[in-house]
Order: structure tokens, then sequence, then C-alpha cells
């Protein structure tokens, strides 16, 4: 008796021809991984859509409200259209913000900058109780704003320990109250901030000086090169995407920026240490603006975003720039 076997349904026998499916053809370890890509897929499913949509939702809903005049509790919303964001580009506190916020961002990511490589560049040395530096240098960073917000504000007070300092060595007439004057207060958040987060600064260049190839120094010193000229013409170039993703963090993080003025100035005096975030809590808050809290957050949305784009690109420029001298060393 013949032996009849239906084309596809035996394991020794591969489909061929125009009907034959592609996941057929594939080998069983194409199948196999593609079977486990697409069975792990619905598990983080519920996460991603909570997550995204939560987000984009709040996002949109922000954006309706910007167009409104509206307290946040009235049943009465009146379309008032872009007005709202007019209103911000001729309101001074709002330009005031922006001045605060890039001479905070400014000021902290250079000290913390130089402050971070130092220390790493010192702590690479072979320095005794090199350990014992690295905790203290963190332990700023585990500290919340809010436990460092009351200290800061007895440090700084007129009748502080810093000018009972300052009094004692003879400098009593540089004595001031730090945070009750316009011309001081944001200058004493920029100290609270540096010493608060350059520990994060100094753990991220740690570990991108480590990467550094140890040949090449070694070959700059026989070469003559001092500390400096090492520093600033092997390590800082090395660590230069380090530099730039810390910078998009610190001017992200700027942007954002509460906690810190809020508990410490609460924006004053005068509104000299205002930044955008807590001039959206007051306006939607203290004040019931909600319409123009939602215009002002929007705005810092697109202003972090912006600069978060702006600092990718530059990164990427200077990545593509490293690699085509590689290419042409070679």
């Amino acid at each position: 008796m013949t032996d009849i076997r239906v084309r596809g349904t035996d394991a020794s026998v591969p489909p061929t021809g125009a009907g034959a499916r592609s996941d057929d053809r594939a080998p069983a370890g194409r199948r196999r991984r593609s079977t486990t890509r697409t069975f792990g897929f619905p598990w983080i499913l519920p996460a991603l859509v909570v997550s995204s949509g939560l987000v984009y939702f709040c996002i949109g809903y922000n954006s309706w409200v910007s167009l409104l005049d509206w307290n946040g509790i009235s049943p009465i919303q009146r379309f008032i259209g872009l007005d709202n964001y007019l209103r911000a580009l001729s309101d001074p506190i709002f330009w005031g913000t922006l001045q605060h916020t890039l001479i905070y961002f400014v000021v902290t990511f250079v000290v913390q900058s130089v402050l971070g490589i130092a220390l790493a560049v010192l702590l690479h040395s072979r320095i005794r109780l090199s350990g014992l530096f690295k905790v203290i240098i963190f332990i700023p960073v585990v500290l919340a704003p809010a436990i460092m917000a009351p200290v800061f504000r007895i440090l700084f007070a007129g009748d502080g320990p810093i000018n009972e300092f300052l009094r004692a060595v003879g400098l009593g007439f540089i004595a001031q109250p730090w945070l009750a004057q316009s011309s001081t207060a944001l200058g004493a958040l920029i100290i609270m901030q540096i010493w608060n987060t350059t520990g994060i600064s100094f753990i991220l260049y740690y570990a991108a000086i480590s990467q550094v190839e140890t040949d090449v120094i070694e070959a700059a010193r026989l070469d003559g090169a001092g500390n400096i000229r090492i520093v600033w013409s092997i390590i800082i170039p090395s660590i230069r995407g380090t530099i730039v993703a810390l910078a998009m963090l610190s001017a992200i993080g700027t942007l954002k920026l509460f906690d810190i003025p809020y508990l410490v100035t609460a924006g004053g005096p005068n509104f000299s240490t205002e930044f955008l975030g807590t001039y959206i809590y007051r306006q939607a808050v203290p004040l019931g603006d909600v319409g123009y809290a939602s215009a002002l957050s929007i705005i810092l949305l697109v202003l972090a975003l912006g600069m978060a784009i702006l600092l990718s690109l530059r990164s990427n420029e200077e990545r593509q720039a490293k690699t085509k001298t590689k290419k042409g060393i070679r």
C-alpha cells in the first residue's frame, strides 16, 4: 500500500511554496525566542498602560486647564484660550523665576563639577582612609531636604553660628541676616544645594575616572606632564559624557526645584528665591489660580524637554566627532 503523507503535517517534510507560512520556515531557535518575547509582553502591558496612560492623561488634562480661568473648586470654568500664557510672558515674577533658575543651575553645576572632579582625582590617589572619605562625602546626599532645611535656617540666621563665627574671627562686618534679605538669600540656597548634592557628582566622576586607561596617564607622566595637565588634557576629555549627563540632570532638577526654596525661604524675601516650582504652587494653592498655575507647569514641561533634547543632541554630536577622530587615527 502506498504511504500517503499530507504536506505540512509531518515535521520530516518541510513545507515549501507560496502557501508555506514564514514562521514554519523559521528555525526552531528563532521561533522559540519570538514566542518568549511575545509571552512576556502581556505581563508588562498593564503597568505600561497605567503609567503611560496616567502621565499622558495628566499632561493632556493640565493643558486643557491651562486654557481656563478656574480656581480648581468652582463648577464654573471660563474658557480664555491662551490668555494665561500671554499673562506669563508679561509677568515679571515669572521672568524672575527663570533668572533665578539660570543662576542657580550655572553656579551649582560648575561648583559641583569642580569639587566632584577634584575629590574623585584625589581619592583615586593612594591616600589612607579613602573609604571613610567617600562615606563622609556621600552622607549629605541621603539626607532629606526636610531634615536639612531647619538646620540651614538656624545656621544662616542673624544670630546663628555662621555670624557668631564671623564675629569671633574679626569679620563681624560681614555678618548679616543671610536669609532675610534679597541680596543673599539665593546664595544661601545655592550653598545648601552644593553641600547636599556634591556627593552624587563625586560618585559619578569617580566611576568615570576609573574607566580612564592608566597606560595613557603613565605615558603622559613619562612625557613630563604634571597633575593639572593630566586632569585638564586627559581626564576631563575622557569623562565628557558624564559631564554632559550631569549637566542634563542638573538642569532638569533645577527647573523643577521646589523643596529646598520652599522649606527654607518659601520663595522670599520679596520673591528673591522664587522658582517655577514654588511659583506654580503659590498660584495654585494659596491664590487659587489653577488655570494660570497649569499654564506655568506646561511652560516648565516644555523648558525641561527642550533642555533635555538640546543636551542630548550636543552629546550625540560630541560622540560622533569622537568616533570620527578615532577612525581617522586608525
